[in-house]
């Protein structure tokens, strides 16, 4: 049974918060598009193991609050969240989980305020330095307008096609197998351009479902009571993090686990290798058979991977 929010205010927003266990606090941040529901599968281990599992819905998601405009997503604001809820559940620092945005998240809070970090954990998302020229702008030129990033910035319809069936869009995306590694390298280059809009478009969709009918439901009333601009607003604020990083020294002193799926096919594996020049106290992982949602496609090795980190 996952369990029920307690409601707090950080940094100018009602956070929605879901607890388990007690003991050191472990923070679990999850990305896109996701809730705190995402670590249901990590939370009774972690308990179980003698910590206090935390899990917000971020900005934008589930029960916690949306605000409007665009610049309420840049990177401070992100890492204001936490921070603020480290501040208001009286604690100094923490250990780390991160997935997808919430890797990204942990990624530049180790980069502006690394002493609220006792040591993280992230999965999927390697952290790569900050490029001389605009991401967005490398992604245009690199992937085309059609891949999801750069169609963010450029209009609304994503938001809207993904509300009009959030059941549609679940179904679509969040699923297991979908490619192997090998199977994408074989991919003409114009196929590897990943866009969400043409993924949910098809009338059969690849792989296997991942959720099972409550856990879709689950996802489905929230999203389709919550909406997705909150969350691609947080895309949308790509070129303000670049911004916003410049002159900041890209090593993070941090100790890190990651943990990588070999078919996670958006990530190269190449950018997971350059991280070791980037963050020296590094330990990683790799899972195999596993893509995108790994801590939910892959809970079992996911779980007994964190639980040996944090009791060692």
């Amino acid at each position: 049974m996952f369990p029920e929010p307690h409601f707090v205010d950080s940094n100018g927003i009602r956070m929605a918060v879901y607890e388990q266990g007690e003991g050191p606090a472990v923070f679990l941040l999850h990305g896109f598009p996701e809730l705190a529901f995402s670590w249901r599968q990590q939370m009774p281990a972690i308990a179980a193991a003698g910590f206090r599992a935390i899990a917000p819905d971020q900005r934008g998601y589930g029960r916690s609050d949306a605000p409007p405009d665009v610049s309420d997503y840049r990177i401070d604001r992100l890492v204001g969240d936490i921070t603020g809820l480290l501040d208001t559940l009286e604690l100094e620092r923490a250990i780390f989980v991160g997935h997808d945005w919430g890797a990204l998240v942990l990624w530049h809070m180790s980069l502006l305020c690394p002493e609220r970090i006792e040591k993280q954990a992230i999965l999927n998302i390697p952290f790569w330095p900050r490029p001389p020229i605009d991401p967005i702008q490398i992604m245009r030129a690199k992937l085309g307008d059609d891949f999801y990033i750069v169609n963010f910035q450029d209009s609304d319809e994503a938001d809207r096609v993904f509300a009009a069936d959030p059941g549609h869009f679940f179904d679509a995306l969040m699923r297991r197998k979908q490619i192997s590694r090998a199977q994408f390298e074989q991919l003409p280059a114009a196929r590897k351009v990943l866009s969400l809009l043409a993924t949910i478009a098809r009338s059969e969709p690849s792989g296997e479902p991942l959720l099972s009918a409550a856990e879709r439901d689950y996802y489905v009333s929230a999203f389709a009571a919550s909406g997705f601009t909150g969350p691609i607003n947080w895309y949308r604020n790509w070129s303000a993090n670049w911004q916003r990083l410049e002159g900041v020294p890209q090593i993070v002193a941090v100790e890190t686990l990651f943990i990588g799926a070999r078919d996670d096919v958006v990530v190269p594996l190449e950018q997971i290798e350059q991280m070791r020049t980037c963050v020296p106290k590094l330990e990683m992982h790799m899972l195999e058979d596993c893509g995108h949602w790994s801590q939910q496609e892959r809970p079992d090795a996911v779980n007994a991977i964190l639980i040996d980190w944090l009791t060692r």
